[in-house]
């Protein structure tokens, strides 16, 4: 059963001129993550709004557990939760007071709020932080609050839109580590990025948007492998590196590259380890020892440059969420 279904969305600014979605269409499996993985600019935040009920598409259609967006928006927000690029707290309560009164805002009851308060600070790890004031936490720990917010009503969906941005890399780490804990409770997670490696480390499937368009859609591996197998790599000697090509080139049946800097020869394969072992073979016949030797599998960043052109990171944002909201 699919949880998210989205068709044919179309949004356009400044009386058409500039196109944030041009007919994206997506869905996400019930039970499972999906990653709309793409650079500043390409329309993740836009799709998110949408599908929440925070922005409206000039065409096409949406649900969100069977619930039409567009005609029941008030039925989608019971059963989903939202964690935006910003944390949503207010920063002079303290992490107690913000999850009771977004349990209020829920109409959960002041006893049932203050339950679910503090089953949530304790499942993030903010037990001993609770009675401070949000102005006195870090920003990781200010994420993990804003995701605790947006689980008070135990949401069928979450949306979580670039959840890790501005965080170092140690509270990256934690906050994974709290997604995958809600992944394995069965909640139905779609997910935007732009880090390459954070759509690596959670989706299920993962699709790629570039100037609001999905480009590509497939597990990690599957996409991976559009930009082909193996790849050999063996590091020698200056004085061996001829000898070294032609070895590699006989092996892999491909014309193989050089990097001189590095004196680094590659080629693709097809019969992995086996070409692996068959080059140290002949290597060794050769008298020729290997510095460095492996097999590289292509990254989610060799899928992305190879798809777009450019790297995730690269495109700078056309127009921000705050000039998006302004008439």
């Amino acid at each position: 059963m699919k949880s998210v279904i989205a068709e044919d969305l179309v949004k356009t600014y400044r009386n058409g001129a500039v196109r944030a979605l041009d007919h994206l269409s997506l869905d996400v499996e019930e039970g499972t993550v999906l990653s709309v993985l793409g650079p500043n600019g390409a329309g993740k935040t836009t799709v998110v709004r949408i599908l929440t009920t925070l922005l409206r598409a000039d065409s096409g259609s949406a649900s969100v557990a069977g619930i039409d967006v567009i005609k029941n928006p008030e039925k989608v927000r019971e059963v989903i939760g939202l964690s935006g690029q910003y944390a949503a707290v207010d920063e002079i309560l303290t992490g107690y007071d913000n999850l009771v009164m977004f349990g209020e805002l829920y109409h959960l009851g002041k006893k049932q709020a203050v339950v679910r308060a503090n089953e949530l600070l304790e499942r993030f790890s903010l037990t001993e932080a609770a009675k401070r004031p949000i102005k006195t936490y870090s920003g990781g720990m200010r994420r993990r609050l804003d995701l605790a917010a947006s689980l008070i009503v135990k949401p069928k969906v979450l949306f979580l839109d670039e959840p890790t941005t501005g965080l170092d890399p140690r509270g990256r780490q934690e906050m994974w580590g709290v997604i995958q804990e809600l992944v394995k409770g069965g909640v139905t997670l779609l997910l935007t990025t732009q880090y390459l490696e954070e759509a690596d480390q959670l989706a299920d499937d993962i699709a790629v948007i570039d100037t609001g368009k999905v480009i590509a859609r497939g597990t990690s591996d599957a996409l991976k492998k559009q930009v082909g197998g193996e790849r050999l790599e063996v590091v020698v000697e200056q004085v061996h590196v001829a000898k070294t090509m032609e070895i590699v080139a006989a092996v892999s049946g491909h014309k193989t590259a050089l990097d001189e800097g590095l004196r680094l020869i590659s080629a693709p394969v097809s019969t992995g380890s086996a070409a692996l072992f068959e080059v140290l073979k002949a290597l060794d016949s050769a008298g020729i020892h290997a510095l460095d030797v492996g097999l590289k599998r292509p990254s989610l960043d060799d899928v992305f440059l190879s798809l777009t052109g450019h790297a995730a990171e690269e495109k700078k944002e056309e127009i921000t969420e705050k000039k998006r909201g302004k008439k």
